[in-house]
């Protein structure tokens, strides 16, 4: 019986082995994220502290403050033009001929009544001595027929001859009358053409490129031409604005108003030059809702080209000692347009206003704010109401006037909610490529942008 129990227990002490095994690994495995775990809470620990959601722990929001100033407010309407040259004459000929040569030089200046090119006139001068040699043929013809009158009115007063060869007489010198008078007017159309077959410049303006060369035989039926002549100063430029702004438009006009108009190129960066309004079309394009106005320009070093696309700026009027505020000070969101307003313990308030145009980097304010208010202008967007916050030097933050507007000397702090100034409601942006806003511009002019408020 020794013998068979004596095997089972070898058994039994390899499964007791194992599992000693097992637990020391676990052992082991504790231990070790118990030391990991320790080490992530002391490292944890000796950081500073950490952002909390969108604000510092037992600290104050450094933001930029303006102050709220009064200031000019221009309103401008923007559109894409193009330059139209108040002259663009095609020099044809107006006779058949030969082109014998030119007296220009292809993009040269040229003068009213200067020549320009020379028509072979031979043909012509033939035609003009043929004409006169008929006209004093027919002239002698007159006079034998009017001495013949004469005689024949005696002769019929005698009653030596009747009285119908007397009458046919007086319808012969008349009929000879008519051909001398024809044959004068053969002589002045023969030396109109002989005027014709020197060309001289229609208007002053600037030439361009030769459209036919000496030698070749020109003639009327031909739409080509011999050059192009286009005054370039003083030019105009034609540019389409939305119906809507028709009435602000007609206003300023009635009152007398002369309204500035600047060009800017194609990239809206470079001002190329600087004229006035002067006239509107009669009529609203019912395909556009638009209505074409032109400005003069006296272009005197010829910047503007003609069919060049520019853009423009037309100064419509000029909002004075308004209160302004910057654009980055304005917030849109539920309350509207706001801003966060900092009161005199440095924290901010959730203040809604009411936006009038705008002017470049600021925007007249129609009410809420005053001059001496102080608004955030940047860091809002980790701010809430009621949050404080911590202002650097103050010296440095630009003021909601700055170089745009002037001080009025107003003090700090006064809320003047239901100011009894003018206020202007701002345009709304029309059809086609037109904008209105104040000032410059911020974007394409192709792209509506307005104001809110």
């Amino acid at each position: 019986m020794e013998n068979e129990t004596a095997p089972a227990a070898a058994p039994d002490s390899k499964w007791n082995r194992r599992r000693a095994l097992r637990w020391s690994i676990g052992i082991i495995v504790l231990l070790a994220l118990v030391a990991v775990i320790a080490y992530q809470s002391v490292t944890f620990l000796s950081q500073p502290p950490q952002r909390r959601g969108r604000f510092l722990d037992g600290g104050n929001q450094p933001v930029g403050v303006a102050r709220i100033r009064r200031g000019d407010i221009q309103l401008t309407l923007r559109a894409i033009g193009a330059v139209t040259p108040l002259t663009t004459v095609t020099v044809t000929t107006q006779i058949n001929g030969l082109l014998m040569n030119v007296g220009f030089r292809e993009g040269q200046l040229v003068h009213k009544g200067q020549f320009l090119a020379q028509i072979d006139p031979r043909p012509y001068q033939v035609a003009l001595e043929q004409d006169q040699a008929q006209l004093a043929r027919d002239e002698a013809a007159l006079q034998q027929a009017q001495m013949d009158l004469t005689r024949y009115k005696t002769l019929a007063q005698q009653v030596s001859i009747s009285r119908q060869t007397y009458e046919d007489q007086v319808w012969v010198a008349k009929q000879d009358e008519g051909t001398v008078a024809y044959d004068k007017a053969q002589i002045k159309a023969q030396q109109l053409n002989l005027t014709y077959c020197r060309i001289v410049a229609p208007a002053d303006g600037r030439v361009g490129l030769r459209l036919v060369d000496p030698g070749n035989y020109v003639q009327t039926s031909s739409a080509t031409g011999i050059v192009v002549l286009t005054m370039l100063k003083p030019t105009t430029v034609e540019f389409s604005v939305p119906e809507d702004s028709l009435p602000q438009i007609m206003a300023r006009v009635r009152s007398g108003a002369k309204l500035p108009v600047t060009a800017f190129d194609r990239a809206n960066v470079t001002q190329l030059a600087t004229g006035q309004f002067t006239a509107i079309d009669t009529q609203v394009n019912a395909t556009t809702g638009t209505v074409m106005l032109r400005a003069n320009f006296d272009n005197t070093d010829e910047t503007l080209f003609p069919s060049q696309f520019v853009n423009v700026v037309m100064l419509l009027d000029t909002l004075k000692d308004v209160v302004t505020v910057p654009v980055a000070a304005i917030q849109r969101g539920a309350p509207g347009t706001y801003v966060y307003l900092v009161n005199d313990d440095n924290t901010v308030s959730v203040h809604s206003i009411k936006l009038g145009a705008q002017d470049g980097e600021f925007f007249a304010v129609d009410s809420g704010l005053s001059p001496g208010d102080r608004v955030v202008t940047d860091g809002a967007d980790r701010l809430r109401d009621g949050a404080k916050v911590s202002i650097p030097d103050s010296s440095h933050q630009p003021g909601a006037g700055g170089d745009h507007g002037t001080t009025n000397g107003s003090q700090p702090g006064a809320h003047d909610r239901a100011n009894g100034q003018r206020h202007h409601r701002r345009q709304q942006g029309g059809a086609g490529d037109s904008q209105q806003s104040g000032g410059k511009q911020q974007t394409a002019p192709q792209t509506q942008q307005q104001p809110a408020g």
